[in-house]
């Protein structure tokens, strides 16, 4: 059976939460977890080159046919918000250059596809993930388990058939496989 895996980022400037997840069947497993903390860095350069370097050694290191990263929130703080979106994109651009699609989620699509509530704490998600994945090195950070979420999200997300996902390329493909449905 063929594995999935995917690449959750929930982006930062001071931490950066990770994680992959591995799919076999209807089994999600964590086979990495953790938080990069960049608050030894001096300046805004040095973290965006360690986030930027960090996902491509993820990248190259598990292979991930997707990644999936928390978008940037509306906040009051236009600074905060122009440091996030730096981190954001730099993580983007990371997993793009090593051929990598990317799918983007709100905070509030994360929290609806993981607990059934998008006003859900960060804690209640959490607690949620430790019911939906099999975890093997465990992280308490939130910004780790914010990463698993978007990844859970994303499986989730294109597991619907409300996604237009498909396991078909084009109708030849759907027409061979179901044959019984031609009329």
């Amino acid at each position: 059976m063929d594995k999935l895996k995917i690449l959750g980022i929930d982006p930062g400037t001071n931490f950066m939460g990770y994680a992959v997840i591995s799919i076999v069947g209807e089994t999600i497993q964590c086979i990495c977890l953790g938080t990069l903390k960049m608050k030894k860095y001096n300046t805004q350069q040095e973290k965006l080159k360690h986030i930027f370097q960090r996902i491509r050694q993820l990248t190259k290191h598990y292979k991930p046919e997707h990644m999936s990263i928390e978008a940037p929130f509306f906040g009051k703080n236009v600074q905060s918000m122009l440091k996030l979106g730096r981190a954001q994109g730099v993580a983007i651009a990371a997993a793009i250059t090593a051929d990598v699609p990317v799918s983007e989620y709100s905070p509030k699509k994360i929290k609806l596809s993981v607990t059934g509530n998008g006003n859900a704490s960060k804690e209640q998600v959490q607690a949620m993930l430790s019911q939906l994945v099999v975890i093997n090195n465990p992280d308490d950070s939130l910004d780790a388990s914010d990463a698993l979420a978007a990844a859970v999200c994303h499986y989730y997300q294109s597991q619907s058939p409300l996604s237009g996902a498909s396991n078909y390329n084009n109708w030849s493909d759907f027409i061979k496989n179901n044959p019984d449905r031609i009329k």
